[in-house]
């Protein structure tokens, strides 16, 4: 190597690391911020919203999402996810709802309440997770 082509190689992966960090920073940034609900209802009605920048932005877009009177906000998250499951024999009948860091054990949750309450084929109606989720 030449030694012009040397000092050019060490600034160009200089750079390339930097810029690298950076982008890295920005989507720890934005990951870090996302925010996340589950609203709830009869007869299987959900609304949820998820990587929104605040917890109270997404209850209110949760709640907005969910069809019915009986429809409330039964869980927001920071960082993790949430499940609802119904029963899919009866969807107004048994339910249940769970929040984990991961998806496979908030999804594990919201059957294993579902068949608690006395569902008898209790499938994930829907889930959701913020960014890191």
């Amino acid at each position: 190597m030449t030694d012009t082509y040397t000092p050019f190689m060490r600034v160009l992966v200089v750079a390339s690391l930097l810029l690298a960090t950076t982008m890295l920073m920005m989507v720890t940034l934005n990951t870090a911020r996302a925010a996340g609900a589950l609203a709830i209802g009869a007869c299987g009605a959900f609304g949820e919203a998820f990587d929104f920048p605040s917890v109270e932005e997404a209850r209110r877009v949760a709640q907005s999402k969910c069809q019915g009177d009986s429809c409330r906000v039964v869980t927001t998250i920071k960082r993790g996810c949430a499940a609802f499951a119904v029963d899919f024999t009866d969807p107004c009948g048994a339910h249940g709802w769970g929040q984990a860091p991961r998806l496979g054990a908030s999804q594990n949750e919201a059957l294993r309440i579902c068949y608690k309450e006395g569902g008898k084929e209790c499938v994930i109606r829907t889930f959701l997770c913020d960014a890191r989720g």
